[in-house]
């Protein structure tokens, strides 16, 4: 594959907002935590050309911050990782599985198996308290592999997010987030959208 171009973090910003997948108003995030600001990555990744551009440059950054890893197969939380992680997997010419919550729990499905030791990229589309992506790595490794890194398109963190394995970020904002009981009053006036795939656990 040739090399992708280069896209700067104020381009993925600008791109996020010419999809509509910025948005702006007052969202309970399924982290449980609220937020003004909301991404929704199934609108930049809905269209195959540019899915594929925003993967290139990201698998890009990849081998650039990772430049001696490899990966036997790249793992994604449904539902909003699976379309990153299936262009990922295209691209780096891999495999794509994808974990679901079995009461609660991720859990593989569908006859999807890890290899025992394989080496694993966690895939995300949003890293806000890096919970999903925690439990997504205890997933791989109760099944014996290997998860050598994790990546997203965008951690709304801004590096804040503390992983034990490296995390691969095509963005880094700080957009801001609040428990319920803090929210400042302009965002309290508001009444929350839950625009999230899965029920809201307490923040971690």
């Amino acid at each position: 594959m040739s090399s992708a171009a280069p896209l700067a973090q104020d381009a993925v910003v600008q791109l996020f907002r010419d999809s509509g997948a910025l948005l702006e108003g007052h969202f309970l995030l399924s982290s449980g935590l609220h937020s003004p600001y909301y991404l929704q990555c199934a609108r930049v990744l809905m269209e195959p050309k540019r899915a594929e551009r925003v993967c290139a440059a990201l698998r890009a950054k990849i081998r650039h911050e990772l430049p001696a890893r490899a990966f036997d197969a790249i793992v994604s939380p449904a539902l909003g990782g699976v379309v990153l992680g299936y262009e990922l997997a295209r691209q780096f010419e891999t495999t794509s599985l994808f974990v679901e919550r079995v009461e609660g729990r991720f859990a593989l499905r569908r006859g999807f198996t890890l290899a025992p030791e394989a080496r694993v990229l966690i895939a995300e589309d949003v890293v806000t308290t890096g919970l999903s992506t925690r439990e997504c790595i205890a997933c791989v490794r109760a099944e014996g592999a290997e998860v050598v890194a994790a990546a997203c398109l965008i951690d709304r963190s801004d590096g804040a997010v503390r992983l034990d394995v490296p995390l691969v970020a095509l963005a880094r904002l700080e957009l801001p987030v609040y428990p319920a009981d803090r929210l400042p009053p302009e965002l309290a006036a508001q009444p929350a959208v839950k625009p999230g795939s899965r029920a809201s656990p307490p923040a971690t």
